[in-house]
């Protein structure tokens, strides 16, 4: 993770931009695709900013923009226009292997399938990103211990997906994604895949991440989901429509 030194130094040589407390900042976002002949907007002009400790839902109708705004935000695709600073950084403009660096870095990803490797434990699985990253075994292992300590999962990490439930198998894929100590979670319909219980739990744990300090993005089309965050962005035809922090209309 980027120290507060550094930041500052890549947001002075940018002129207008994000200040220290802002871990997202876009401004101008637009994301173009060529469809039978027609261009069709995904984003039209984003201006989007998330300051750190935030817990923050993007919702929005299928096809509003919610997931394209929630790709580039995880360096999975790249604006056509406009920019994004990550962490003080602008990353916008920045190549696919120095994207495929911030992502491991700066980013933990929670998908609706998990994600998992089959054949591994659950201890393994939380390790992989600190296996890309050059870390030794004796730290990311103690690093993969703490991560699922911190998850409920201490007495799991032995047993292999197929030997989870799936709020286990979530709650393995939460691990994994603190366990490069991110500056933000992305989850992406982290209770798509969960019954209503099971997906309660998750969101619990959400809530206790985020006392804990953690910068969460998520992306869901469940308002009962949505609710639990302290903000709400809601998309509608590749743009933002509204931005609601508990009940004030920002």
């Amino acid at each position: 993770m980027a120290s507060t030194a550094e930041t500052l130094a890549d947001v002075s040589t940018l002129g207008t931009g994000p200040d220290a407390t802002e871990v997202i900042f876009t401004r101008g976002l637009q994301r173009r695709y060529l469809m039978g002949g027609s261009v069709i907007y995904a984003l039209r002009d984003v201006d989007l900013a998330i300051s750190r400790g935030q817990y923050v839902a993007i919702m929005g109708p299928s096809g509003s923009g919610k997931s394209t705004l929630m790709n580039v935000i995880g360096c999975l695709d790249s604006p056509d226009d406009g920019q994004y600073w990550l962490n003080g950084r602008l990353v916008s403009n920045l190549r696919d292997r120095q994207l495929a660096r911030i992502r491991n870095k700066e980013i933990g990803f929670i998908f609706q399938t998990f994600n998992l490797l089959q054949r591994a434990t659950a201890l393994h699985n939380v390790e992989v990103p600190l296996i890309y990253a050059g870390i030794a075994r004796k730290e990311r292992q103690k690093r993969a211990v703490e991560a699922l300590s911190q998850v409920g999962l201490a007495d799991r990490m032995g047993h292999r997906p197929s030997e989870l439930s799936g709020g286990q198998r979530q709650r393995v894929a939460v691990a994994r994604a603190l366990v490069t100590e991110p500056s933000i979670l992305l989850a992406d319909e982290p209770t798509g895949n969960l019954d209503s219980a099971t997906a309660r739990e998750i969101m619990d744990l959400f809530n206790q991440l985020h006392e804990a300090g953690n910068t969460i993005l998520l992306v869901t089309h469940d308002p009962a989901v949505g609710e639990r965050a302290g903000r709400v962005v809601t998309m509608l035809d590749g743009a933002i429509e509204s931005d609601t922090k508990r009940g004030t209309r920002q």
